[in-house]
């Protein structure tokens, strides 16, 4: 299994707080065929790069590439998909870590079924690291059910090149993440979810629910970018289909850590 070499895609910025703990997650994976391609978006900090720097000295695993100006997410990835070997396309943030079992798991559950896009469910903690609930994947989804609402954990998904080769991300700003899948969705018809929670999903107070609503506008654009819907007919969408499944989502999932 291991002859296949996985890339793992990581945008950096001002990222030094948590970049390390990411970082390491990825190289101790229990799968050790793996590059890790860490695009940094012109961070302004003064750790980030220098860390960056060390991590690609010490392990020939690790790509690193620097943007002469930001340009957002999305680009960072897209420019480190574009560099990837790798049949394999993995996310990760980088401030998010993964279980040390994650490539393992999930290559074989790819192989086995031959599916040529996978995600898992993924704890929740907050910017200490302390376990604060979980968010359940869906064994098995839809372009449909996708298009509703995006229940794929950019942290956990990985999708395979050889089917329909590499796709990547719109240039918008947010919201990158679940129309790429989408796009990938229209190929592949569907993807599979593993139930096994697989990594750590780190909630920071620069990425609180406060700015959700300040998301609409974004979610609005996926919909034009992926399916070329007009303005009015991508804002109807979202408030009549896409808002009453996000809310009952967030429901189940409370219900569900409640419980816990």
């Amino acid at each position: 299994m291991e002859k296949e070499l996985v890339s793992v895609i990581m945008p950096s910025y001002n990222a030094s707080k948590y970049i390390g703990e990411s970082i390491d997650s990825i190289l101790n994976q229990t799968y050790s065929n793996l590059e890790l391609l860490i695009t940094d978006d012109h961070s302004t900090d003064e750790g980030t790069l220098r860390l960056l720097q060390e991590y690609e000295r010490k392990d020939a695993r690790v790509r690193i590439f620097l943007l002469p100006k930001n340009n957002g997410a999305g680009f960072a990835r897209n420019h480190s998909i574009r560099q990837a070997r790798g049949r394999y396309i993995a996310f990760c943030d980088s401030d998010d870590r993964w279980f040390p079992e994650k490539l393992q798991k999930q290559i074989a559950y790819m192989q086995a079924h031959q599916c040529c896009l996978c995600f898992s469910s993924y704890l929740v903690c907050d910017a200490s690291g302390l376990h604060k609930g979980i968010v359940i994947a869906p064994s098995r989804l839809t372009l449909s059910e996708l298009k509703h609402d995006n229940k794929i954990g950019c942290l956990t998904a990985i999708y395979d090149t050889k089917p329909f080769g590499k796709f990547y991300m719109p240039t918008i700003r947010k919201r990158q993440d679940w129309a790429l899948f989408l796009t990938i969705m229209q190929k592949c018809k569907i993807a599979y979810g593993m139930v096994e929670p697989l990594a750590h999903y780190r909630k920071t107070p620069e990425g609180i629910s406060r700015k959700k609503f300040r998301l609409i506008n974004y979610n609005a654009k996926v919909y034009q970018h992926v399916f070329g819907y007009s303005p009015i007919m991508s804002y109807a969408y979202l408030m009549l289909i896409f808002m009453p499944t996000y809310l009952t989502k967030r429901a189940i999932t409370w219900i569900a850590n409640i419980r816990r």
